[in-house]
């Protein structure tokens, strides 16, 4: 097969009528799954890669074979106390999913039987894809709540089960979001519901022997915000924050009062955010009102309206608050300065004893684990570098030592002396300086001879922190470089950083990028013809709008779930997530922000010139990025451009925005992605 056997959809006249004028989309037809003739579309293209890619079977197999030999197949993860008992994963070779374990304490160390609690793999059966997304045992560890997805539309199902005989105790509550929050009687549950637009929007109660039913308890009837519950974890405290991308509420009601009264800390004012934590008698505030990067403020628990806030840390101009963890004897707050993240220590006062834990390389990334526990000895958490493979850490809250607990193992071996990782920066088109972390094999010539794969997002505030991973080295040890571009849109280098990327702003994400690859190729790390770019949903539309921009810079292009039709979404707000991503894209009804997005949005751009190749991924249950969006960017880009680069676009029906959930079925799915990069590159 080449590539003039690829599908050609047809198009179809349609033109949405908005601001007095015509905006055509003829292949709008693609968006109704319900008709034949589309799955019928989506399952040629899928026909037409895979013959396209067939004499990269090989290769897809010793990749798959050199993934699979990273992992270790069997594994489990460092027991994390909760109470009684020690709570643990652990996967078994061959078997796709999680297994669900605790042991009971003896002496501070896990002892005793094992208990299985839920295994993901018997979950799985039938199913395509399972994924459990929250796992919340009670605050007596009597019984278990979970939320699980079979279907990849990132919508769960809430289960309650006996922990002790692994018996369904209530639950097959349907259309919830993940978060689950405990109330303190152990008998009582709060999730919230999604509606028609993947929107969670409902607060949901239900108390084991009492109610038949689940009660509503709140409604937010604001169509932009979203819900989210949680459990504070000095266990004093469950907090809803009800929130878009600009403005936040939160609600409060004492965990030993499940059934009162949901108190408002302070009514919304838009664009202006706050966030709760409780520790004592206190709640800790952080919020952006009058202070970009955030500052934290203290309350009283008993009346936290803010007539009675009082400012503890104020506002810096480089350092950006991202979280606030209250311990019984320790305030934790990540920071965020010079690109990277930060852990700062105190005393609950915020105030003394402050001091900040040491990370023993200058590129780097960590995440906080559960940390479940209010009176704990040490923080857990999960550090890793583009050479340093994932560590539980465990660092002393009183004298800061570092404590590996453990490192991630890789069987077929490992030397990390033989990788160098750096830091770069690049002058955007404004003159702003966009850092890069660049991760290559040793010894690389500087000539302009390697394959490159630049990756980014430049979204929603989400930084992009080099990490580690295991499959990148089947690059790595091919020759090939791999940048990170932390661009606007992110918040890499504060608030400002994500502002300068978003709304009337949002070019400048993609002129960030482009400069990120010039960077790499002025510095002969890789030349034009050497050079990729991958990014998945909103990084999608980085990269299909950089190509539409400087499609002679890049050789090839990733779009993994990519989100190209920004114009033609905005203008349905009855699809998922459509009005909240009004304060991210625009108001389609404001002539300056419709003319801003139709100039850039990828699907509206697509020129009659030469393109790089194309390999795309869908989900055909993809509620973030709906299949068609993908689809139409293909379908388009192949009548129009002018070259004969193939278009490959790889759609999983069995899956949504994440993709495939197995760990073997991830693995083989990055393999073909590998394979034709490689194929394209080396």
């Amino acid at each position: 097969m080449t590539v003039h056997d690829s599908p050609r959809a047809r198009t179809v006249e349609f033109a949405y009528q908005h601001l007095g004028e015509p905006f055509p989309d003829p292949y709008k037809w693609l968006e109704n799954k319900q008709d034949a003739e589309v799955i019928a579309y989506l399952e040629a293209e899928n026909a037409y890669a895979a013959a396209a890619l067939a004499h990269t079977a090989p290769l897809q197999e010793t990749l798959y074979q050199e993934m699979v030999g990273r992992i270790k197949e069997d594994d489990d993860t460092v027991p994390e106390r909760r109470g009684a008992y020690w709570y643990y994963t652990r996967t078994e070779a061959g078997q796709q999913y999680r297994i669900f374990c605790r042991r009971r304490d003896a002496n501070g160390a896990p002892g005793g039987a094992e208990e299985i609690l839920l295994d993901e793999n018997q979950l799985a059966e039938g199913h395509t894809y399972c994924r459990v997304a929250s796992f919340e045992p009670s605050p007596d560890e009597s019984l278990i709540a979970y939320s699980v997805d079979t279907t990849g539309a990132w919508v769960y199902t809430v289960t309650i089960i006996d922990a002790a005989t692994r018996q369904t105790v209530a639950g097959g509550f349907d259309q919830a979001d993940a978060p689950l929050a405990w109330a303190n009687d152990s008998k009582t549950l709060f999730f919230t519901l999604y509606d028609a637009a993947h929107r969670p929007f409902q607060l949901m109660r239900f108390t084991i022997g009492t109610d038949a039913a689940p009660t509503l308890i709140y409604h937010e009837t604001d169509d932009a915000f979203f819900l989210n519950v949680r459990r504070a974890r000095s266990g004093g405290y469950l907090f809803l924050a009800s929130a878009n991308f600009s403005t936040s509420e939160m609600r409060c009601l004492p965990a030993d009062d499940a059934r009162g009264t949901w108190r408002v800390i302070e009514p919304r004012t838009p664009w202006v955010e706050y966030y709760a934590e409780h520790q004592g008698d206190t709640f800790w505030i952080s919020t952006n009102e009058n202070a970009e990067n955030f500052k934290l403020m203290a309350a009283p628990a008993a009346d936290p309206a803010k007539a009675n806030w009082r400012e503890v840390i104020p506002h810096r101009a480089d350092t950006l608050i991202e979280s606030c963890q209250a311990f019984r004897d320790t305030l934790v707050l990540v920071e965020r300065r010079d690109g990277l993240q930060q852990i700062r220590l105190s005393a609950p006062d915020a105030v003394t004893n402050v001091r900040y834990i040491a990370f023993p390389e200058s590129v780097y990334m960590f995440r906080l684990d559960a940390n479940p526990l209010y009176d704990q000895p040490a923080l857990r958490l999960m550090y890793a570098s583009p050479i340093t493979p994932q560590s539980t850490v465990e660092v002393d809250l009183a004298s800061g030592a570092w404590d590996v607990k453990k490192r991630q193992e890789i069987p077929s071996g490992y030397d990390a002396s033989q990788y160098e990782c750096v830091r770069l920066f690049a002058t955007s088109h404004d003159g702003a300086w966009v850092p890069m972390s660049v991760v290559y094999k040793k010894g690389i010539a500087h000539d302009g001879t390697n394959p490159a794969l630049l990756y980014g997002y430049g979204s929603y505030g989400y930084s992009m922190d080099a990490g580690f991973n295991t499959r990148r080295f089947s690059l790595l040890d091919r020759g090939f470089v791999f940048a990170i571009g932390h661009i606007r849109g992110g918040s890499e280098m504060g608030r400002a950083w994500y502002e300068q990327g978003r709304l009337m702003h949002k070019k400048n994400t993609f002129l960030d990028f482009i400069a990120c690859a010039e960077t790499l190729i002025a510095q002969g790390f890789t030349a034009p013809g050497r050079l990729a770019i991958m990014g998945g949903s909103a990084g999608g539309l980085l990269v299909t709008a950089a190509a539409n921009l400087r499609p002679d810079l890049f050789r090839a292009v990733v779009a993994l779930v990519p989100f190209t039709n920004v114009v033609s979404a905005m203008l349905q707000p009855e699809l998922p997530l459509t009005i909240p991503e009004y304060e991210q894209w625009g108001n389609p009804n404001t002539p300056e922000a419709f003319a801003y997005m139709r100039s850039y949005s990828p699907y509206d751009n697509i020129e009659a010139k030469a393109y790089p190749q194309f390999f795309i991924r869908a989900g055909l249950h993809d509620l973030q990025v709906p299949y068609w969006d993908p689809a139409k960017f293909a379908a388009r880009l192949r009548a129009t451009k002018t070259d004969d680069h193939p278009v490959y676009l790889l759609t999983n029906m069995g899956s949504g925005h994440a993709g495939a959930s197995g760990r073997y079925d991830v693995l083989r799915e990055e393999a073909e992605t590998y394979a034709f990069l490689i194929h394209v590159l080396a």
